[in-house]
């Protein structure tokens, strides 16, 4: 478990908010989940390494088998989308939940390393 939580920003909606920067440097140890269409995730922005798709739409089904205590980041575009989500898994019972800040057009122009 890192401690990448514990630095996050609170959000009213029961997550943490996270600048990209921070989670690069994580991103061995926390579970990143892509909540962007399969188009989007593979398209121009790409994605950050070790994300796995779980599609917004898709995320209340899939999420139940994850592991409550296990750090999550969520990304999206913008983070608007992510932040849903991590509002979603926050009302879910994770208790580690942080929403990518800026989304991948934040992580992108950090010029963070992507695969497409």
């Amino acid at each position: 478990m890192t401690l990448l939580h514990q630095t996050a920003s609170p959000h009213p909606g029961g997550y943490r908010d996270i600048d990209p920067a921070r989670v690069v440097a994580a991103r061995e140890q926390v579970r990143i989940v892509d909540v962007r269409e399969p188009a989007e995730y593979t398209g121009e922005l790409g994605h950050a390494p070790g994300a796995e798709l779980v599609p917004l739409g898709t995320l209340e089904q899939a999420a139940p088998s994850w592991d409550k205590a296990q750090e999550i980041v969520v990304v999206c575009r913008s983070g608007a989308r992510s932040g849903r989500a991590a509002a979603l898994l926050a009302s879910m019972g994770f208790r580690h939940v942080m929403n990518l800040t800026g989304g991948m057009l934040a992580w992108s122009a950090a010029k963070l390393p992507v695969e497409h």
